[in-house]
C-alpha cells in the first residue's frame, strides 16, 4: 500500500511492545492502585495511557528538535528516568508509597510513574525517534502513518491490560497486593539500575 508501510509498522509495533511490556505493567499498576475503588483504577489506567500517548506522540513529532534545542541526549533521558524509577521503587519497597494521601496519590500514579517514565520511558522515546527518522529516510508519508498506527496500537493494548487488571485483584486479595507491591518495587529497582547503567555506557561512548 502506497499510503502505509507495513514493514515499518510491524517493526515499530513489535519493538514498542517489547520495550513498553503491557503485561509487565500490571504488577506495578496493581501495587499502586489495588486498594483503590474500581472507578479510581479505571481513571488511573485511562490517564496513564493518555499521558504516555501524549509524551510518545510529542517526541514522535518533534523529538529530535526538542533534544537538540535543549542539548539533551538519549543517555541523559535514560539516567533521569532511571533515577525517577529508583525513587518510586524505594517507596514501594519501604511501604511509603502505600500511605500517601489518596488525592495526591491518584494524581501522581497517573502521571508518575505510570504515564512516564514507566510507559513512556527513555527506551520507548528513543525507539520512536529512531522509527520516525527511518520513515523520513525510507518511505515518507507512508512511514509516518505506519509509525503513528503502531503507537496507537501499542497504547490500545496497554489500556486493555490495565483496564482488565481488576480480574487479578479478585484472585490475589489484599495480602497479594501487598506482596505484589514488594515484587514490583524490586522489578522497578532493577529496571532503574539498568537504565542508569545504559546511561553511563552512553556517556562513555
Amino acid at each position: 500500500m502506497s499510503w502505509f508501510d507495513v514493514q515499518i509498522f510491524t517493526h515499530a509495533l513489535i519493538t514498542l511492545l517489547v520495550i513498553m511490556d503491557p503485561p509487565g505493567t500490571i504488577p506495578v499498576f496493581l501495587s499502586l492502585t489495588g486498594r483503590k475503588t474500581k472507578a479510581t483504577r479505571l481513571r488511573a489506567a485511562r490517564q496513564a495511557v493518555l499521558v504516555s500517548l501524549g509524551v510518545i506522540t510529542l517526541f514522535a513529532i518533534g523529538g529530535e528538535a526538542i533534544l537538540s534545542y535543549l542539548g539533551i541526549g538519549i543517555p541523559s533521558l535514560q539516567g533521569a528516568g532511571g533515577l525517577l524509577l529508583l525513587l518510586i521503587a524505594l517507596d514501594l519497597l519501604t511501604g511509603r508509597g502505600m500511605t500517601e494521601p489518596e488525592a495526591v496519590e491518584d494524581v501522581n500514579i497517573a502521571l508518575v510513574p505510570l504515564g512516564t517514565p514507566l510507559l513512556a520511558g527513555p527506551g520507548a522515546i528513543a525507539a520512536t525517534i529512531v522509527f520516525v527518522r527511518q520513515a523520513d529516510n525510507d518511505s515518507g508519508t507512508a512511514g509516518y502513518v505506519a509509525v503513528g498506527a503502531a503507537i496507537l496500537a501499542v497504547h490500545l493494548i496497554l489500556w486493555l491490560c490495565l483496564r482488565y487488571s481488576g480480574v487479578v485483584i479478585r484472585i490475589i486479595k489484599d495480602s497479594g497486593i501487598l506482596l505484589l507491591a514488594k515484587i514490583a518495587g524490586l522489578l522497578l529497582a532493577a529496571i532503574a539500575v539498568e537504565l542508569i547503567a545504559n546511561s553511563v555506557k552512553g556517556f562513555m561512548q
